[in-house]
């Protein structure tokens, strides 16, 4: 704040009317300005500015939701698109494990459709500009599609997958359980030559695969030598199949000892035979492991350039070890 005080009588005199000289002027020159909502003078903006601004290279913007992504659009022409599925006529709305993809009916320059969105899970929602679409729906190896037209409307559609549901377990005669770990499915399809075509291999027991409806050819492969099972299996619209396939097969495990109450020689290459004479499995070690169907095999072990031999029977469900004595040579 400035004080009187600080200047002589005479030039204070003269400040004063300096300062009020100013204030006159200003409000002269604001008395014909139209203030705007915020209390302040409006800019004029010469009619020619435009001709003076630079030329902007601005990038081009699409109008449909992006790919792995459902939002609706914020243009004016856009169309909502709910889908909703079933796995047969009569049966509920899936709730989730869907996959919507919506495709371009024109191909691009590849020669494939592009795809304009996608979503994941039950029902779906989509915003798109009006025209023809593809609509494809996948439930596991279930699908159906189907070509539709948007408008500025809203559409809804149902798509039916015609699909059901396969889970499968096994078990051994006595009804005891399996070792799961060592457990797989082989799920096979028919194709149109009448071959059959894998198509799921090594599922686990007790997963519940999504397939179409109808035949497929299962085997059941316990352990990797020979104890496995066929078996086909319908799956009908709307339903989950279950099956447990009964294995008749058993743990078995070699030891090549000296004495009765040996301890296992290691560096034993081991080979064993079936009822036929084909060699079923052959491996290096003190303790081979492996699953064998019920029957009769022969074990040989080879030991330090000493080959011996021993006979063994497999019964279903019954684990066994099998001690093959190093006195027992080939014949």
């Amino acid at each position: 704040m400035m004080h009187a005080s600080m200047f002589p009588p005479a030039r204070a005199g003269l400040v004063a009317i300096a300062v009020l000289l100013t204030a006159l002027l200003c409000l002269s020159n604001n008395a014909g300005a139209q203030e705007t909502e915020d209390g302040l003078p409006p800019i004029e903006v010469p009619a020619d500015a435009a001709a003076t601004l630079p030329e902007l290279d601005l990038p081009g913007l699409t109008s449909y939701a992006p790919a792995d992504r459902v939002a609706p659009l914020t243009g004016a022409t856009a169309g909502e698109l709910f889908l909703e599925a079933k796995l047969s006529e009569e049966g509920a709305t899936v709730g989730n494990g869907l996959v919507w993809r919506i495709f371009d009916t024109q191909a691009g320059p590849d020669g494939t459709l592009p795809l304009i969105a996608t979503a994941e899970g039950g029902a779906a929602q989509f915003a798109l500009e009006p025209g023809s679409y593809l609509v494809h729906a996948a439930f596991g190896r279930a699908s159906a599609s189907a070509r539709i037209s948007i408008g500025q409307e809203t559409r809804r559609q149902t798509m039916v997958l015609n699909a059901g549901g396969l889970k499968l377990d096994a078990s051994l005669p006595d009804g005891s359980a399996v070792r799961r770990g060592k457990l797989a499915f082989d799920i096979f399809d028919m194709n149109a030559d009448g071959e059959r075509d894998l198509i799921l291999p090594g599922v686990p027991p007790g997963k519940t695969v999504r397939l179409p409806a109808g035949t497929y050819h299962v085997v059941s492969r316990y352990g990797d030598v020979n104890a496995n099972i066929r078996a086909d299996l319908r799956v009908e619209p709307g339903k989950l199949t279950e099956a447990a396939i009964e294995h008749r097969a058993a743990q078995v495990t070699l030891n090549l000892v000296r004495s009765e109450n040996g301890f296992p020689l290691a560096d034993t290459a081991w080979s064993v035979i079936g009822a036929s004479g084909e060699v079923l499995f052959e491996d290096v070690g003190a303790y081979p492991t492996m699953i064998l169907a019920s029957g009769e095999y022969t074990a040989i072990a080879n030991h330090r350039q000493n080959i011996y031999q021993h006979n063994f029977q497999v019964v279903a469900g019954r684990d066994v070890t099998v001690r093959v004595m190093a006195t027992d040579a080939a014949q």
